[in-house]
C-alpha cells in the first residue's frame, strides 16, 4: 500500500483555505481552479480503475461546494494510486492549483 499522506495533507490544506476564502474570491477564479482540479484528479482515477472507458466528468456543484469536491477526488485517487511517483506527481498538482487560486 502507498503511503498518501502528503497528498491528504496537500489536499485538506487547500481544503481548508478554500472554506476560509471570501466569496469574492471564490468568484475570482479560487473555485474554478478548485473545481478543473477535482476534475483532472477524478479522471485520472478513473483511467486507473477502468482503463479504456470514457471518464466521467465531475459536475460544477458550485463555489461553495469546490473544497469537498477536491477532497473526493484525491480520496478517490488516493486508492487506486500505486507508487510514490504518483503520489508525488498528485501532491505537485494541488500544490499548482492551490497557487493558481490564490488561497
Amino acid at each position: 500500500m502507498v503511503d498518501t499522506t502528503s497528498l491528504t495533507r496537500a489536499v485538506d490544506h487547500f481544503a481548508d483555505r478554500l472554506r476560509a476564502a471570501p466569496q469574492s474570491r471564490l468568484q475570482r477564479g479560487a473555485a474554478a481552479e478548485a473545481l478543473g482540479l477535482a476534475r483532472e484528479l477524478a479522471s485520472w482515477a478513473q483511467r486507473v480503475e477502468e482503463p479504456g472507458a470514457e471518464p466521467r466528468e465531475m459536475p460544477d456543484a458550485g463555489m461553495f461546494a469546490a473544497a469537498d469536491q477536491i477532497t473526493v477526488a484525491v480520496h478517490d485517487l488516493a486508492v487506486v494510486l500505486s507508487d510514490e511517483g504518483q503520489v508525488a506527481e498528485a501532491v505537485r498538482l494541488v500544490e499548482e492549483a492551490q497557487k493558481r487560486a490564490g488561497v
